[in-house]
């Protein structure tokens, strides 16, 4: 619980006493306190306070370290502001752990949502899904260069079967066969410096902001990054596209339309970097990937709850991991 002393602590020590201070809504699974600075109605900067517990100083400044080494170097990302002793992170002790507070710049645009997912006037979705792929591309071209000074975990630290069956309840058995299988297939795949790496873990149209006047796009919340496989993140794009074709009931026009838009999206990738053929070819297996990512932290989510997760929210994907579905059913 964020306490009015560590608020008032943390505006000092970011400097933030001339903001107003907004905090936003939570959404569901949300891990941190998100509020959004502001000075004479424009908005500068967005604080973050996270009392989970569930991670260290050395998570966080892996983070931290990773958005300010990518803004540095030109990647469309918010940048990390330090506090006025320097820091990235600063740490205030409440009775129950370790609070971790902070500071970013406050992304130029805004969230697709926020405009009825309607891109900016005259020009074509293909801009959007293109300009996505390059943004992503230049984080992963970025991440191939990086040498941490601190580090995150890596994606078996967490996607491992120890875990996931202290996680899932043995009720759920059917679930963790397949996930179990899918895992044994991924420790075959090649980890080199090419395809393997840190990544966002969470790139969607959440997590960036659209600027409606040029099309350019700025990422941000790497809350979630971790060293995986790069196709991880353009499975998640994949998985994204998805809502743009969703009220379409011609299962061929889907496809053609999943085919555009992932093509283009690789596009914009390629701009920036490129993604070994061997990799994309297994496309469906990262999709399987992003599966698992939502139905562990959906477990993960509850848990914190001491409930387990709705099956009208993971039945239908773990339906698909289950019955060896491939690519959330669309036959593409």
């Amino acid at each position: 619980m964020i306490t009015k002393n560590i608020f008032d602590l943390t505006k000092e020590l970011f400097e933030l006493e001339a903001y107003a201070l907004n905090e936003v809504s939570e959404h569901e699974g949300g891990r941190n306190r998100i509020i959004v600075c502001s000075k004479n109605g424009e908005k500068d900067y967005v604080l973050r306070i996270s009392d989970l517990h569930d991670r260290t100083l050395e998570d966080y400044l892996a983070e931290t370290e990773f958005i300010h080494y990518l803004s540095e170097h030109g990647a469309p990302v918010v940048d990390v502001i330090p506090s006025k002793n320097g820091r990235f992170v600063e740490c205030i002790e409440d009775e129950e752990g370790t609070v971790y507070i902070s500071l970013f710049a406050y992304a130029k645009g805004m969230l697709m949502v926020d405009n009825g997912y309607r891109y900016r006037e005259g020009a074509p979705l293909e801009e959007y899904f293109y300009n996505t792929g390059k943004a992503l591309g230049a984080i992963h071209r970025l991440s191939k260069q990086y040498t941490p000074e601190h580090k995150r975990a890596t994606f078996f630290d967490k996607y491992n079967m120890e875990y996931i069956d202290l996680l899932i309840p043995d009720s759920y058995a059917e679930l963790k066969a397949a996930i179990s299988k899918r895992l044994d297939t991924y420790k075959q795949l090649p980890v080199d410096q090419d395809g393997f790496g840190l990544v966002h873990f969470d790139f969607c149209d959440g997590n960036y902001h659209v600027d409606m006047k040029t099309g350019d796009i700025t990422v941000f919340d790497f809350d979630n990054c971790i060293y995986c496989w790069y196709m991880f993140d353009l499975a998640h794009a994949w998985t994204h596209g998805v809502g743009w074709c969703m009220f379409e009931n011609d299962s061929k026009k889907k496809r053609a339309f999943m085919d555009h838009y992932f093509k283009t999206v690789l596009d914009g990738y390629r701009t920036e970097t490129d993604v070994a053929k061997e990799l994309l070819d297994q496309l469906a297996l990262f999709i399987d990937m992003t599966i698992i990512e939502y139905i562990v932290d959906e477990f993960e989510c509850a848990a914190r709850e001491d409930e387990l997760p709705d099956v009208e929210d993971i039945g239908t994907s773990m339906q698909l991991l289950i019955n060896d579905v491939p690519y959330l059913g669309m036959g593409v």
